[in-house]
Protein backbone atom coordinates (compact mmCIF):
# COMPACT_ATOMS: atom_id res chain seq x y z
CA UNK A 1 0.00 0.00 0.00
CA UNK A 2 2.99 2.40 0.39
CA UNK A 3 2.87 2.46 -3.35
CA UNK A 4 -0.99 3.93 -3.76
CA UNK A 5 -0.38 6.20 -0.50
CA UNK A 6 2.67 7.74 -2.27
CA UNK A 7 0.39 8.09 -6.03
CA UNK A 8 -2.51 9.12 -3.98
CA UNK A 9 -0.70 11.92 -1.79
CA UNK A 10 1.16 13.48 -5.00
CA UNK A 11 -1.85 13.19 -6.97
CA UNK A 12 -4.13 14.69 -4.31
CA UNK A 13 -4.02 14.14 -1.05
CA UNK A 14 -0.99 16.37 -0.38
CA UNK A 15 -3.76 19.31 -1.45
CA UNK A 16 -6.77 18.16 0.75
CA UNK A 17 -4.29 17.77 3.43
CA UNK A 18 -2.79 20.86 3.04
CA UNK A 19 -6.73 22.27 3.01
CA UNK A 20 -7.44 20.62 5.69
CA UNK A 21 -4.49 21.33 8.04
CA UNK A 22 -2.49 23.61 6.71
CA UNK A 23 1.55 24.15 8.23
CA UNK A 24 0.91 28.29 8.04
CA UNK A 25 -2.12 29.81 10.12
CA UNK A 26 -4.96 30.35 7.61
CA UNK A 27 -4.85 34.68 8.88
CA UNK A 28 -1.09 34.42 7.44
CA UNK A 29 -0.88 31.89 4.72
CA UNK A 30 -3.48 34.72 2.93
CA UNK A 31 -1.74 37.97 4.34
CA UNK A 32 1.15 38.82 1.93
CA UNK A 33 2.22 41.51 4.22
CA UNK A 34 2.21 38.61 7.05
CA UNK A 35 4.01 36.40 5.03
CA UNK A 36 6.46 39.02 4.59
CA UNK A 37 6.45 39.87 7.87
CA UNK A 38 7.52 36.26 8.81
CA UNK A 39 10.54 36.03 5.99
CA UNK A 40 12.11 39.38 7.49
CA UNK A 41 11.94 38.16 11.46
CA UNK A 42 15.04 36.74 12.74
CA UNK A 43 14.78 36.48 16.44
CA UNK A 44 12.16 34.57 18.75
CA UNK A 45 10.59 37.52 19.92
CA UNK A 46 9.68 38.20 16.21
CA UNK A 47 8.07 34.68 15.58
CA UNK A 48 6.60 34.23 18.78
CA UNK A 49 4.42 37.40 18.33
CA UNK A 50 3.47 36.73 14.89
CA UNK A 51 2.73 33.34 15.40
CA UNK A 52 0.76 33.85 18.69
CA UNK A 53 3.55 32.02 21.14
CA UNK A 54 4.76 32.93 23.99
CA UNK A 55 8.37 30.93 23.57
CA UNK A 56 9.03 30.55 19.33
CA UNK A 57 12.47 29.27 20.15
CA UNK A 58 11.10 26.62 22.86
CA UNK A 59 8.58 25.57 20.93
CA UNK A 60 10.34 24.50 17.81
CA UNK A 61 12.77 22.59 19.98
CA UNK A 62 10.02 20.74 21.46
CA UNK A 63 9.67 17.99 18.89
CA UNK A 64 10.18 14.80 19.76
CA UNK A 65 12.58 12.73 17.58
CA UNK A 66 10.45 9.84 17.36
CA UNK A 67 7.44 9.83 14.79
CA UNK A 68 5.44 6.92 17.07
CA UNK A 69 5.67 9.36 20.09
CA UNK A 70 2.13 10.98 21.02
CA UNK A 71 3.17 14.34 21.58
CA UNK A 72 4.84 14.03 17.67
CA UNK A 73 0.89 12.59 15.97
CA UNK A 74 -0.50 16.07 16.07
CA UNK A 75 2.20 18.27 16.43
CA UNK A 76 3.00 20.99 13.05
CA UNK A 77 6.41 19.67 12.65
CA UNK A 78 6.50 21.71 9.50
CA UNK A 79 6.08 25.12 11.08
CA UNK A 80 8.41 24.28 13.46
CA UNK A 81 10.84 22.54 11.58
CA UNK A 82 10.33 26.52 9.31
CA UNK A 83 10.65 28.36 12.73
CA UNK A 84 13.92 26.43 13.91
CA UNK A 85 16.07 27.01 10.67
CA UNK A 86 14.78 30.58 10.79
CA UNK A 87 16.11 30.80 14.06
CA UNK A 88 19.32 28.84 13.15
CA UNK A 89 20.01 31.48 9.91
CA UNK A 90 18.63 29.14 7.34
CA UNK A 91 16.86 30.50 4.23
CA UNK A 92 12.99 29.35 4.35
CA UNK A 93 10.69 29.87 1.43
CA UNK A 94 7.31 30.81 3.39
CA UNK A 95 5.29 31.46 1.13
CA UNK A 96 6.31 27.78 -0.44
CA UNK A 97 4.38 26.93 2.71
CA UNK A 98 1.05 27.96 1.74
CA UNK A 99 0.23 25.35 0.18
CA UNK A 100 1.64 22.54 2.93
CA UNK A 101 -0.02 20.62 5.43
CA UNK A 102 1.41 20.83 9.37
CA UNK A 103 1.30 16.95 8.89
CA UNK A 104 4.36 15.45 6.74
CA UNK A 105 3.70 12.45 4.60
CA UNK A 106 5.49 10.11 7.29
CA UNK A 107 3.01 11.73 10.01
CA UNK A 108 1.39 8.49 11.54
CA UNK A 109 -1.79 10.03 12.08
CA UNK A 110 -1.92 11.30 8.35
CA UNK A 111 -0.80 8.02 6.93
CA UNK A 112 -3.18 6.36 9.11
CA UNK A 113 -6.78 8.33 8.27
CA UNK A 114 -5.48 8.62 4.42
CA UNK A 115 -5.15 4.52 4.29
CA UNK A 116 -8.49 4.21 6.24
CA UNK A 117 -9.79 5.88 3.14
CA UNK A 118 -7.88 4.81 0.45
CA UNK A 119 -8.50 1.66 1.57
CA UNK A 120 -12.27 1.75 2.13
CA UNK A 121 -12.74 3.48 -1.62
CA UNK A 122 -10.75 0.39 -2.84
CA UNK A 123 -13.00 -1.55 -1.72
CA UNK A 124 -16.12 -0.06 -2.94
CA UNK A 125 -14.19 -0.06 -6.43
CA UNK A 126 -13.69 -3.03 -6.27
CA UNK A 127 -16.62 -4.81 -5.07
CA UNK A 128 -18.92 -3.19 -7.36
CA UNK A 129 -16.75 -2.86 -10.70
CA UNK A 130 -16.31 -6.66 -10.31
CA UNK A 131 -19.26 -8.14 -8.51
CA UNK A 132 -21.52 -6.17 -10.62
CA UNK A 133 -19.44 -7.13 -14.00
CA UNK A 134 -19.63 -10.96 -12.90
CA UNK A 135 -23.25 -10.67 -11.87
CA UNK A 136 -24.06 -9.02 -15.30
CA UNK A 137 -22.09 -10.98 -17.46
CA UNK A 138 -20.78 -14.31 -15.75
CA UNK A 139 -23.78 -15.54 -13.55
CA UNK A 140 -26.50 -17.59 -14.44
CA UNK A 141 -29.66 -15.39 -13.15
CA UNK A 142 -32.10 -18.72 -13.82
CA UNK A 143 -30.11 -19.64 -9.98
CA UNK A 144 -32.38 -16.97 -8.52
CA UNK A 145 -35.15 -19.42 -9.55
CA UNK A 146 -33.43 -22.31 -6.73
CA UNK A 147 -36.07 -23.26 -4.29
CA UNK A 148 -33.29 -21.81 -1.49
CA UNK A 149 -32.75 -18.35 -3.55
CA UNK A 150 -34.24 -16.18 -0.48
CA UNK A 151 -36.09 -13.35 -1.46
CA UNK A 152 -34.42 -9.84 -1.99
CA UNK A 153 -30.96 -12.03 -2.11
CA UNK A 154 -28.82 -9.69 -3.62
CA UNK A 155 -30.10 -6.60 -2.09
CA UNK A 156 -29.22 -8.45 1.51
CA UNK A 157 -25.99 -9.66 0.11
CA UNK A 158 -24.93 -5.90 -0.97
CA UNK A 159 -25.98 -4.49 2.10
CA UNK A 160 -24.21 -7.74 4.52
CA UNK A 161 -20.99 -6.21 2.78
CA UNK A 162 -21.42 -2.70 3.53
CA UNK A 163 -22.15 -3.50 6.78
CA UNK A 164 -18.51 -5.51 6.73
CA UNK A 165 -16.16 -3.30 4.67
CA UNK A 166 -15.75 -0.30 7.52
CA UNK A 167 -14.92 -2.41 10.51
CA UNK A 168 -12.60 -4.82 8.29
CA UNK A 169 -10.91 -1.31 7.09
CA UNK A 170 -10.40 -0.93 10.96
CA UNK A 171 -9.06 -3.79 11.48
CA UNK A 172 -6.90 -4.25 8.18
CA UNK A 173 -5.00 -0.41 8.10
CA UNK A 174 -2.88 -1.80 10.94
CA UNK A 175 -1.16 -3.64 8.53
CA UNK A 176 -0.70 -1.13 5.59
CA UNK A 177 0.61 1.42 8.08
CA UNK A 178 3.55 -0.97 9.09
CA UNK A 179 3.80 -1.55 5.50
CA UNK A 180 4.27 1.80 4.58
CA UNK A 181 6.59 2.49 7.89
CA UNK A 182 9.16 0.01 6.67
CA UNK A 183 8.20 -2.77 8.84
CA UNK A 184 7.61 -5.46 5.99
CA UNK A 185 9.48 -6.77 3.52
CA UNK A 186 8.08 -4.91 0.65
CA UNK A 187 11.04 -3.55 -1.88
CA UNK A 188 10.70 -1.03 -4.59
CA UNK A 189 13.48 -2.55 -6.92
CA UNK A 190 13.28 -5.80 -9.11
CA UNK A 191 17.71 -5.70 -8.75
CA UNK A 192 17.13 -6.17 -5.29
CA UNK A 193 16.02 -10.17 -5.71
CA UNK A 194 16.15 -10.36 -8.97
CA UNK A 195 13.35 -11.36 -11.90
CA UNK A 196 13.56 -15.20 -10.88
CA UNK A 197 12.02 -14.45 -7.21
CA UNK A 198 9.82 -11.47 -8.41
CA UNK A 199 8.28 -14.27 -10.55
CA UNK A 200 8.65 -16.82 -8.02
CA UNK A 201 6.78 -15.06 -5.00
CA UNK A 202 3.39 -15.13 -6.95
CA UNK A 203 2.43 -19.08 -6.51
CA UNK A 204 4.88 -18.95 -3.58
CA UNK A 205 2.04 -16.24 -2.03
CA UNK A 206 -0.99 -17.97 -3.25
CA UNK A 207 0.47 -21.38 -1.90
CA UNK A 208 1.07 -19.95 1.65
CA UNK A 209 -1.89 -18.19 1.59
CA UNK A 210 -3.91 -21.36 0.33
CA UNK A 211 -2.83 -23.32 3.16
CA UNK A 212 -2.94 -21.14 6.01
CA UNK A 213 -6.60 -19.94 4.90
CA UNK A 214 -7.81 -23.67 4.43
CA UNK A 215 -6.93 -24.34 8.27
CA UNK A 216 -8.41 -20.71 9.24
CA UNK A 217 -11.70 -21.88 6.77
CA UNK A 218 -12.00 -25.09 8.36
CA UNK A 219 -11.39 -23.78 11.89
CA UNK A 220 -14.53 -21.49 11.55
CA UNK A 221 -16.65 -24.43 10.80
CA UNK A 222 -15.95 -25.82 14.19
CA UNK A 223 -19.59 -25.68 16.02
CA UNK A 224 -18.16 -23.29 18.69
CA UNK A 225 -17.18 -20.62 16.39
CA UNK A 226 -19.13 -21.35 13.29
CA UNK A 227 -22.72 -19.78 14.82
CA UNK A 228 -20.54 -16.59 15.85
CA UNK A 229 -18.12 -15.75 12.99
CA UNK A 230 -19.00 -18.33 9.99
CA UNK A 231 -22.47 -18.58 10.00
CA UNK A 232 -23.93 -15.22 8.24
CA UNK A 233 -21.79 -16.05 5.55
CA UNK A 234 -23.61 -19.69 4.60
CA UNK A 235 -26.90 -17.89 5.00
CA UNK A 236 -26.52 -17.48 1.01
CA UNK A 237 -26.57 -21.27 -0.09
CA UNK A 238 -26.52 -19.92 -3.55
CA UNK A 239 -24.77 -17.03 -3.73
CA UNK A 240 -24.35 -14.42 -6.34
CA UNK A 241 -21.14 -12.48 -6.79
CA UNK A 242 -22.68 -10.02 -4.44
CA UNK A 243 -21.73 -12.35 -1.76
CA UNK A 244 -18.24 -12.64 -1.95
CA UNK A 245 -18.10 -10.53 0.59
CA UNK A 246 -21.15 -10.52 2.42
CA UNK A 247 -19.64 -12.12 5.94
CA UNK A 248 -18.96 -11.46 9.64
CA UNK A 249 -16.09 -8.86 9.56
CA UNK A 250 -13.83 -11.27 12.04
CA UNK A 251 -14.58 -13.95 9.32
CA UNK A 252 -13.43 -11.85 6.84
CA UNK A 253 -10.27 -10.51 8.89
CA UNK A 254 -9.37 -13.70 10.23
CA UNK A 255 -9.11 -15.20 6.04
CA UNK A 256 -7.39 -12.26 5.19
CA UNK A 257 -4.51 -12.49 7.34
CA UNK A 258 -2.41 -14.79 5.63
CA UNK A 259 -2.25 -11.74 2.91
CA UNK A 260 -1.35 -9.54 5.54
CA UNK A 261 1.70 -12.11 7.29
CA UNK A 262 2.88 -12.91 3.74
CA UNK A 263 4.98 -9.75 3.18
CA UNK A 264 6.87 -9.47 6.86
CA UNK A 265 7.48 -13.32 6.58
CA UNK A 266 9.06 -13.21 2.46
CA UNK A 267 10.35 -10.27 0.37
CA UNK A 268 7.31 -9.15 -1.61
CA UNK A 269 7.43 -6.52 -4.95
CA UNK A 270 5.42 -3.86 -3.84
CA UNK A 271 4.04 -3.81 -7.51
CA UNK A 272 3.43 -7.24 -7.04
CA UNK A 273 1.88 -6.58 -3.72
CA UNK A 274 -0.98 -4.80 -5.24
CA UNK A 275 -1.82 -6.96 -8.58
CA UNK A 276 -2.14 -9.74 -5.85
CA UNK A 277 -4.57 -7.77 -3.61
CA UNK A 278 -6.65 -6.83 -6.45
CA UNK A 279 -6.22 -10.41 -8.22
CA UNK A 280 -7.59 -12.01 -4.48
CA UNK A 281 -10.43 -9.62 -4.66
CA UNK A 282 -11.54 -10.36 -7.55
CA UNK A 283 -11.17 -14.15 -7.24
CA UNK A 284 -13.00 -14.01 -4.40
CA UNK A 285 -15.95 -12.29 -6.45
CA UNK A 286 -15.69 -15.46 -9.47
CA UNK A 287 -15.73 -18.42 -6.95
CA UNK A 288 -19.20 -17.33 -5.83
CA UNK A 289 -21.28 -17.67 -8.99
CA UNK A 290 -22.54 -20.24 -7.88
CA UNK A 291 -21.36 -21.82 -11.17
CA UNK A 292 -20.90 -26.15 -11.66
CA UNK A 293 -18.47 -26.57 -14.31
CA UNK A 294 -17.62 -30.42 -14.45
CA UNK A 295 -14.31 -32.81 -15.83
CA UNK A 296 -12.38 -29.69 -16.44
CA UNK A 297 -8.60 -30.15 -16.78
CA UNK A 298 -7.51 -28.14 -14.05
CA UNK A 299 -10.92 -29.36 -11.91
CA UNK A 300 -8.58 -32.32 -9.26
CA UNK A 301 -5.67 -28.90 -8.94
CA UNK A 302 -7.74 -25.38 -9.24
CA UNK A 303 -10.12 -24.61 -6.32
CA UNK A 304 -12.64 -22.85 -8.38
CA UNK A 305 -16.48 -21.81 -8.44
CA UNK A 306 -17.57 -25.26 -9.48
CA UNK A 307 -15.84 -26.40 -5.38
CA UNK A 308 -16.82 -23.58 -3.86
CA UNK A 309 -20.61 -24.02 -4.58
CA UNK A 310 -20.45 -27.12 -3.43
CA UNK A 311 -18.77 -25.62 -0.25
CA UNK A 312 -22.13 -23.67 0.00
CA UNK A 313 -24.07 -26.15 -0.84
CA UNK A 314 -22.95 -29.12 1.91
CA UNK A 315 -20.70 -26.77 4.02
CA UNK A 316 -17.89 -29.50 4.38
CA UNK A 317 -16.05 -29.71 1.57
CA UNK A 318 -13.82 -27.96 -0.29
CA UNK A 319 -12.50 -24.90 1.83
CA UNK A 320 -9.63 -23.74 0.27
CA UNK A 321 -9.00 -20.97 -1.98
CA UNK A 322 -7.34 -21.51 -4.84
CA UNK A 323 -6.31 -24.94 -5.08
CA UNK A 324 -7.04 -28.49 -4.07
CA UNK A 325 -4.00 -30.03 -2.28
CA UNK A 326 -5.02 -29.08 1.30
CA UNK A 327 -8.87 -30.27 1.17
CA UNK A 328 -7.29 -34.22 -1.12
CA UNK A 329 -4.76 -34.15 2.20
CA UNK A 330 -7.30 -33.26 4.59
CA UNK A 331 -10.16 -35.55 3.42
CA UNK A 332 -12.63 -32.52 2.46
CA UNK A 333 -12.41 -32.81 -1.44
CA UNK A 334 -15.42 -33.01 -2.86
CA UNK A 335 -15.12 -33.07 -6.89
CA UNK A 336 -18.05 -31.17 -9.05
CA UNK A 337 -20.64 -33.45 -10.44
CA UNK A 338 -23.36 -32.82 -12.62
CA UNK A 339 -25.87 -34.49 -10.04
CA UNK A 340 -24.84 -31.38 -7.57
CA UNK A 341 -25.66 -28.80 -9.74
CA UNK A 342 -27.75 -26.55 -8.45
CA UNK A 343 -29.87 -25.75 -12.06
CA UNK A 344 -31.19 -29.26 -11.38
CA UNK A 345 -33.29 -27.95 -8.40
CA UNK A 346 -34.46 -24.85 -10.38
CA UNK A 347 -35.50 -27.04 -13.64
CA UNK A 348 -37.29 -30.10 -10.85
CA UNK A 349 -39.08 -26.59 -9.50
CA UNK A 350 -40.04 -25.58 -12.65
CA UNK A 351 -41.28 -29.03 -13.73
CA UNK A 352 -42.96 -29.26 -10.36
CA UNK A 353 -44.75 -26.10 -10.94
CA UNK A 354 -45.59 -26.90 -14.27
CA UNK A 355 -47.31 -30.17 -13.17
CA UNK A 356 -49.18 -28.83 -10.52
CA UNK A 357 -50.06 -26.05 -12.79
CA UNK A 358 -51.76 -28.65 -15.17
CA UNK A 359 -52.89 -30.79 -12.24
CA UNK A 360 -55.07 -27.82 -11.48
CA UNK A 361 -56.05 -26.95 -14.66
CA UNK A 362 -57.37 -30.39 -15.19
CA UNK A 363 -58.98 -30.33 -11.75
CA UNK A 364 -60.61 -26.59 -12.92
CA UNK A 365 -61.92 -28.24 -16.24
CA UNK A 366 -63.13 -31.58 -14.34
CA UNK A 367 -65.14 -29.49 -11.77
CA UNK A 368 -66.31 -27.35 -14.75
CA UNK A 369 -67.53 -30.35 -16.45
CA UNK A 370 -68.93 -31.73 -13.29
CA UNK A 371 -70.67 -28.59 -12.72
CA UNK A 372 -72.10 -28.77 -16.44
CA UNK A 373 -73.57 -31.51 -16.27
CA UNK A 374 -75.31 -31.14 -12.76
CA UNK A 375 -76.76 -27.60 -14.59
CA UNK A 376 -78.23 -30.12 -17.39
CA UNK A 377 -79.68 -32.30 -14.69
CA UNK A 378 -80.80 -29.61 -12.68
CA UNK A 379 -82.52 -27.94 -15.49
CA UNK A 380 -83.62 -30.95 -17.34
CA UNK A 381 -85.67 -31.89 -13.76
CA UNK A 382 -87.58 -28.81 -13.42
CA UNK A 383 -89.11 -28.57 -17.23
CA UNK A 384 -90.24 -32.50 -15.99
CA UNK A 385 -92.05 -30.62 -13.21
CA UNK A 386 -93.33 -28.16 -15.39
CA UNK A 387 -94.97 -30.84 -17.50
CA UNK A 388 -96.44 -32.66 -15.00
CA UNK A 389 -97.91 -29.82 -13.53
CA UNK A 390 -99.35 -28.69 -16.56
CA UNK A 391 -100.47 -32.21 -17.45
CA UNK A 392 -102.33 -32.11 -14.23
CA UNK A 393 -104.28 -28.65 -14.93
CA UNK A 394 -105.03 -29.42 -18.59
CA UNK A 395 -106.69 -32.96 -16.78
Amino acid sequence: MDLVLDIADTYALDKVWAAAWPALPRSIAKDSSALASLASASSSSNFSSLLGLKDAATWAASSSTSALSPSNWFANTVLKDAVSSSLSGGNVDWSALQGVSALPRDNIIRQTVSLLVLTYVGILVLYFTFAGLSYKYIFNKEMEKHPRFIKNQVRLEIESSMRAFLPLDFLTVPWFVLEVRGHSKLYENISDYGWGYALLSVPLFLLFTDFLIYWVHRLEHHPRLYKHVHKPHHKWLVPTPWASHAFHPLDGYAQSLPYHIFPFVFPLHRVVSICLFVFVNLWSILIHDSDMICNSPLEKIINGPSHHTLHHLFFTCNYGQYFTFCDRAGGSYRAPRMEDDPLLAVTAAEEKEKAAKKKAAAAAAKKAELGSSESDASSSGDEGVVIKKESRKNK
